[in-house]
């Protein structure tokens, strides 16, 4: 009788194998992940060799992720025309020999800042405090400075509920009252609970809406469920951007596809960036805010479900249907390696607007307690989608637009911590300087009228302890 060789898997059957195991098992190296391979599927002959090339060719090998981070790292470092940090990428603690990791962000070339608006330019400060926005011109107070709709919306939970149930628009987010024109809302594909204002908008989520779809990817329900069972905001933000991603930066001959993905992910990879990683091993320094990684690898698994290998073969078709051309090895890199998708993760909680948008322009104003601009949702009918950045008072030429990314009414410890939880560092701008010298003068005062010898060793501790977290010593 003739021997029969044992199987060998396809390419493409190997790699849709090995990133299903890697989105399960994403701490895994190659030899656990090879081993778990042969376990999973007993009949097939596949070699060590063999598994390392299709985990490089998804992208999935420690080696290529730390290539790449530290390929990011000697842009960001090198390049002051295109790659700058938001904060110091790292500073020595004193005597800890412990790095701490802030923000890091880019440049966007060639961005044209006056399709937004003539009064304003983007500036960059230095590598410490990176990028932000200035006034070309005197600006007066109540000015409008500019509009801007959103890279892509994660609605808030009220008005995502009303899109679920066909009473919002899904991509401008508008509400439908009793006056919409029926006739106006045209459903995305039968059966599909999405509902758009009228054509234009049903057209303009085809960038994003497809790969949400319930209908058209019902791989990714699983994801955006529990994403909106955690109230999981960031995770939301992440499956919208990443379906755009999915939608135009698929590899193309066509020059002018290839411009539009080259612009996409440069738009991609300038916002600001601080993996959930290194926050919470550098900035959860309060009782409670502790990492979840058991979170982030079940997050992980359906994120790589949704988006990448699907659990059934019938999902794996409609996906197909949608991404038809491979990505290029950096977005792949980008999106599906475990420690990109924390770093994504942490890449829409730092940039995310209050309400849920993602927005260009908004994402290069940088913080202050006492800021000038503020963010409005003016046009009613498009309730979230479109924001108005407004003069709080006048503004100079020269001087920098801020925004707060606290809670202004919050007394100066509590905004210094909660920036400090995420990655920015001891606030020193004028109002917490100031607060801070009155409350230390006030504490003086008290214990030199005979007051509680208790309140200055509160006071002299809680300065220490300051201190020490500027240092990053704890």
């Amino acid at each position: 009788m003739p021997v029969v060789a044992p199987p060998s898997p396809s390419d493409q059957d190997l790699r849709a194998a090995v990133v299903s195991l890697k989105s399960i098992h994403p701490t895994l190296g190659i030899a656990k992940i090879h081993a778990l391979l042969l376990e999973t599927h007993p009949d097939w002959i596949v070699s060590e060799k063999r598994t390392k090339k299709a985990l490089q060719s998804e992208g999935l090998t420690l080696q290529s992720s730390q290539s790449t981070a530290q390929s990011v790292d000697r842009s960001i470092a090198t390049s002051d025309s295109l790659a700058q940090t938001k904060g110091s990428k790292s500073s020595k603690a004193s005597g800890s020999g412990v790095s701490n990791i802030f923000p890091s962000s880019k440049l966007i070339p060639n961005l044209d800042i006056s399709k937004y608006s003539t009064k304003i330019e983007v500036k960059h400060f230095n590598k410490k405090k990176g990028k932000g926005l200035v006034a070309k011109e005197k600006i007066l107070a109540g000015t409008p400075v500019w509009k801007e709709d959103p890279y892509v919306v994660a609605a808030e939970w009220e008005i995502y509920d009303l899109q679920q149930s066909g009473q919002a628009c899904s991509f401008c987010t508008t509400p439908f009252s009793s006056t919409t024109t029926t006739s106006l809302i045209t459903s995305c594909v039968a059966s599909c609970h999405a509902r758009f204002c009228n054509r234009l908008c049903r057209d303009r989520s085809a960038r994003t809406h497809p790969l949400l779809c319930p209908v058209q990817n019902p791989a990714s329900i699983p994801l955006l469920q529990w994403a909106r069972k955690a109230e999981w905001m960031a995770l939301h933000a992440l499956a919208c951007m990443t379906s755009r991603v999915m939608t135009l930066c698929q590899d193309s001959k066509d020059s002018k596809d290839a411009k539009v993905a080259e612009e996409e992910w440069r738009i991609v990879t300038s916002f600001a960036t601080l993996s959930m990683e290194d926050r919470a091993k550098y900035h959860f320094h309060k009782a409670g805010n502790q990492p979840d990684s058991d979170s982030w690898q079940e997050a992980f698994k359906l994120y790589m479900q949704a988006f990448r290998v699907p659990p059934t073969l019938q999902d794996q078709k409609k996906l197909a249907r949608l991404v038809k051309r491979p990505f290029r090895a950096d977005v792949s890199q980008g999106l599906f390696q475990y420690d990109a998708f924390l770093r994504n993760l942490g890449k829409m909680s730092l940039n995310l607007e209050a309400h849920g948008g993602l927005y260009v322009l908004h994402s290069h104003l940088n913080h202050s307690c006492k800021p000038n601009i503020s963010i409005r949702h003016l046009d009613q009918r498009t309730a979230l989608s479109r924001i108005t950045a407004i003069s709080m008072r006048d503004i100079e030429p020269g001087e920098e637009l801020f925004i707060t990314y606290v809670n202004p009414t919050m007394s100066v410890e509590q905004r210094r911590d909660e920036l400090e939880q995420w990655g920015f560092g001891r606030c020193e701008c004028a109002r917490c300087v100031k607060e801070e010298r009155e409350e230390i003068e006030a504490k003086s005062h008290v214990v030199g009228e005979g007051g509680d010898e208790d309140l200055l060793k509160f006071s002299q501790a809680d300065l220490e302890r300051e201190l020490k977290i500027g240092l990053g010593v704890i």
